[in-house]
């Protein structure tokens, strides 16, 4: 029987180990870990994550706050807004919510940021003490997956780990992460991509897959592994009239057909994105301890 890595009931346990870490640096230091976040516009979407990060935030005790810029702020006042926050002693942790509307250089946003403040791990600085296997900060999702791997017996140490998707925030860290010579890493990575050719040919050798494309339903079962191991970070909306929202949430992965040949596989919703805030709170967390070593 295929087995379902639930990240929602991982995710909370990390929430509490992460409430642990607040409570005691509260005691210990008089320190509340700190995060801002920054909204620029009113996408829907971009505002229900924000929200859902605060209540995370709230949930483990620690101090939160979000700045919504009007869709038409510019660069500068933006990259105001950040400088700004860099220099405000309450925010150990500083997060952009992406993508930004299409006026803004969000590279150039990104490297505004202090990277030690820069919880999301986007910052050129901290993708490249990632490269060298020494991170600060793992971005949330790279680092939900591998933690929803190894807390679920799946070591990707010594395995074929094939991922689908190059993007900047799950792909490319992601590989990274996996192939470091570091615990829970060590592995055989491929990445794959728009370009990729006999894409179903590599996806069939993973002893770990992860479909990160956009594509909905895009890994079907005979892209598989008899007894493989799928993560799933689509999430797509397909229209379904049977439904009152007119729609139904789906991955990037065929999940019925998939799920009757592996070992264990994630679900869409409450696989992955759980995962993703979690991991947040833990390098907000983390932050806060780097900078009392600063000061020490």
């Amino acid at each position: 029987m295929v087995k379902i890595l639930d990240g929602r009931a991982l995710a909370k346990e990390i929430r509490a180990e992460v409430a642990v870490g607040v409570a005691e640096l509260l005691q210990k230091h008089q320190v509340n870990p700190g995060l801002a976040a920054v909204l620029v516009g009113d996408d829907p979407a971009s505002a229900i994550y924000v929200r859902n990060k605060r209540r995370a935030c709230d949930e483990v005790g620690m101090f939160s706050e979000t700045f919504t810029l009007p869709y038409m702020a510019t660069q500068a006042a933006l990259v105001d807004k950040l400088q700004e926050l860099n220099a405000d002693n309450r925010f150990h942790g500083i997060l952009v919510q992406l993508p930004l509307p299409t006026h803004f250089d969000e590279y150039a946003v990104i490297e505004a940021l202090l990277p030690r403040k820069d919880v999301d791990g986007l910052h050129p600085y901290n993708v490249g003490k990632l490269t060298q296997g020494r991170p600060d900060y793992i971005p949330g999702t790279p680092a939900g997956i591998q933690q929803l791997l190894v807390r679920n017996g799946y070591d990707p140490e010594g395995k074929n780990v094939v991922i689908c998707g190059r993007s900047n925030i799950v792909g490319k860290p992601l590989a990274n992460l996996l192939m470091n010579r570091r615990p829970w890493s060590n592995a055989t990575v491929t990445v794959c991509h728009t370009r990729t050719k006999n894409l179903s040919e590599i996806t069939s050798q993973a002893d770990i897959l992860v479909a990160a494309m956009g594509q909905p339903l895009g890994i079907t079962a005979d892209m598989v592994k008899e007894g493989a191991v799928v993560v799933d970070v689509g999430i797509n909306r397909v229209v379904d009239t049977e439904r009152k929202q007119g729609y139904r949430l789906v991955g990037d992965v065929d999940f019925e057909a998939v799920s009757e040949k592996v070992e264990a596989i994630t679900p869409v919703p409450g696989g992955v994105g759980p995962m993703t805030i979690a991991m947040l709170l833990v390098n907000a967390l983390k932050a806060a301890r780097l900078t009392l070593e600063d000061e020490e």
